[in-house]
């Protein structure tokens, strides 16, 4: 008995020893441990970063790719291409192929979201994209593929072999946008589509509520590129899902509570912040020629704001927008013109809601209408309620969720150069290089002649992309999709030939 209560008591002691060991130190001088623990993350718990530095890239493979990703889909334009030199490795030209299965990975061979016996077919796709998969295409530097997703992790991968470089989870919230990357960082937006039920009610009572308040924990998170371990980071009050910008050492972003902020990139601190009416959903912002343009819902407004100082310059409507549209696109810039689109003008036809999108230009300086162009009728989507428009050189391309045409117009005058369809929602923006034009669509990557929109060639990717821009580097693209996996194909022979 005496050996029972000794062994007893050892156990108790030996228990009461690995608890200390395992809890921070909350008073007196901060351990190491707690410095560390700047998140809600337990080290070596299930969201704690992993790093496999031997899978790093190597040697010339460090230079595939741009030097930074600063803006969504890389630029202004939302052109997610990168050309590459004569002299680069075969692999640079030829392309490769690799698949990743993420955290949340649904078979890339189902047609069918998880939860669609619950929700209805395409319900369910669009809860898969915002609270499992990746909503957003990936960035590409230095031979690292950057990735944000629904299921709450970032991830950097080798761009040649898909091996895991490292894996983080900061916070207990969903990242939906293309990670941003310049100098020794890597900078994620988070934020969830939720609202609590007080502002519901506030919504009812004064047709405005703050999107993601009070849901879970929203803002940017700044890391380390090498290995993802955290630098520092902002929170915000509304959600910030939209991919945020960067121009110089400032970095731009938008969130649910209608305010945009500028932060110093390298420390996190505050610049400046101008309070806008509505929500930004998921309309990142574009800089261009010292210009902020992003747009928002609730009250439906497109912005353009001094990126030095965040004065308001000019905001413009489209006429009869409806729901979140305006709040869901991200505006394209180039030439000087604004490019915005939105569904508008909402109608019950033979019992079904209706919505028509409709595409308009701006004068960049102004804010003058150029010209409008609706894109034509069709089914209300579930959601993300446009879509994300393209320029390249005087050319406009743009789909239409409602109806899954993608329409190329001259940039100038909004002229009809031609229409493709075949897909059923065409949200994300499609990329230009070398004379192709790459469309990601449910679940194939099509080639198409951007001259005449003929299709010339489709990969099979499995799974269903949602507001996916293709990222194309060389003789490869890369994609993400709602399935959760991230994957790269060689497109070498379709601009090499």
């Amino acid at each position: 008995m005496k050996e029972l209560k000794k062994f007893l008591t050892l156990q108790v002691a030996g228990a009461f020893f690995l608890a200390v060991l395992l809890v921070p130190a909350t008073t007196g001088k901060a351990s190491a441990e707690s410095e560390q623990w700047s998140v809600p993350v337990a080290p070596g718990g299930p969201f704690d970063r992993v790093y496999y530095p031997q899978n790093a890239p190597v040697g010339p493979d460090t230079h595939f790719g741009p030097r930074s990703w600063t803006q969504m889909n890389l630029g202004p334009k939302h052109n997610a291409a990168v050309d590459i030199s004569e002299k680069s490795p075969e692999w640079f030209h030829r392309g490769v192929f690799w698949r990743y299965a993420e955290a949340r990975a649904w078979p890339l061979s189902r047609k069918i979201a998880f939860g669609a016996k619950t929700y209805g077919e395409v319900e369910a796709g669009a809860v898969q994209t915002q609270f499992y998969g990746n909503a957003l295409g990936v960035s590409e530097v230095d031979g690292v593929v950057y990735a944000e997703s629904d299921d709450m992790f970032a991830y950097a991968l080798n761009a040649r072999t898909g091996q895991l470089i490292w894996r983080t989870s900061p916070v207990g919230n969903h990242l939906m946008g293309n990670p941003l990357v310049k100098g020794h960082f890597v900078y994620l937006a988070s934020g969830g589509v939720g609202f609590n039920f007080a502002n519901v009610v506030r919504f009812s009572k004064k047709g405005r509520a703050v999107r993601g308040m009070d849901v879970s924990y929203n803002g940017i998170y700044a890391l380390d590129r090498t290995d993802g371990h955290l630098i520092w980071h902002r929170g915000s009050v509304g959600e910030a899902m939209p991919t945020p910008a960067i121009d110089g050492n400032v970095l731009y972003f938008a969130t649910g509570s209608g305010s945009v902020h500028a932060l110093d990139r390298r420390t996190g601190r505050p610049l400046w912040t101008t309070h806008l009416k509505g929500n930004d959903n998921m309309s990142s912002p574009a800089i261009d020629h010292g210009q902020l343009f992003l747009a928002m819902a609730t009250p439906p407004r497109l912005y353009s704001l001094s990126a030095k100082t965040g004065k308001l310059l000019w905001s413009r409507t489209i006429k009869g927008a409806a729901n979140t549209g305006m709040g869901d696109v991200s505006p394209a810039v180039g030439n000087g013109i604004v490019i915005m689109d939105t569904v508008t003008n909402p109608a019950m036809i033979h019992g079904k809601p209706t919505l028509d999108p409709v595409v308009e230009a701006f004068d960049a300086k102004t804010g003058k209408s150029l010209w409008v162009r609706s894109l034509g009728r069709g089914p209300k989507p579930p959601a993300f309620k446009g879509g994300v428009p393209m320029i390249h050189e005087n050319t406009v391309y743009v789909g239409s969720p409602v109806n899954g045409a993608y329409e190329a117009l001259d940039l100038a005058t909004g002229k009809l150069l031609w229409r493709w369809s075949r897909i059923k929602a065409a949200r994300g923006a499609p990329t230009f290089y070398k004379n192709r034009l790459f469309i990601s669509g449910e679940d194939i990557l099509y080639m198409l002649d951007p001259r005449t929109g003929k299709e010339t060639g489709s990969v099979k990717i499995g799974g269903r992309m949602g507001i996916v821009s293709p990222t194309i580097v060389g003789g490869t693209a890369y994609l993400a999709n709602t399935w959760d996996w991230i994957v790269a194909v060689p497109v070498g022979k379709f601009v090499n030939p």
